[in-house]
């Protein structure tokens, strides 16, 4: 079962690597914003698909769950603009470099309404010597919330990048 959220949220990955001109890497704010949209959602839903159901049914309930997150989290993602998107990166690169861990960094676009909220935690230092957090991500749009998890790291022009 794990193996087909899995799966699922691979493939939608490698999706957004393939919209043309965003310039960002899945996971990252930038890509094409339904197609994160659907990211998010997909492995939510996988997520709480897979907390019912036995067996079998416990497979098709995810599955289901990744095709309901998948149309939620694309809806969501149509709606941000391209402020929001700033808005959102400018608060990413906050929460990463200074943010405290386990402590939300909010941002919110007053035009539209769109808010979220970052929270980081403790960096640390992968083998290769980078710097890298974990974080957790809301993002409201539209009365709409979706949440997602992820792992940026410290680049060598000392940006942050999310990776995964």
């Amino acid at each position: 079962m794990r193996k087909l959220v899995a799966v699922a949220v691979l493939s939608l990955s490698l999706a957004a690597c393939q919209q043309p001109g965003t310039g960002a890497g899945p996971g990252e704010i930038g890509m094409n914003k339904t197609t994160g949209g659907a990211l998010v959602g997909a492995a939510a839903g996988g997520l709480v698909g897979s907390q019912f159901g036995g067996g079998a049914g416990k497979g098709a309930l995810a599955a289901l769950g990744v095709l309901a997150g998948a149309f939620a989290g694309s809806q969501v993602g149509k709606s941000l603009d391209e402020n929001d998107l700033t808005y959102a990166r400018r608060t990413q690169q906050q929460a990463f470099e200074a943010g405290r861990s386990g402590q939300p960094v909010a941002w919110r676009n007053p035009d539209s309404g769109a808010s979220g909220t970052i929270v980081p935690r403790p960096a640390y230092q992968q083998p290769s010597g980078a710097y890298c957090r974990e974080f957790q991500q809301n993002i409201t749009v539209g009365g709409r919330t979706q949440e997602a998890y992820g792992t940026a790291c410290r680049q060598p022009d000392g940006s942050w990048k999310v990776v995964n």
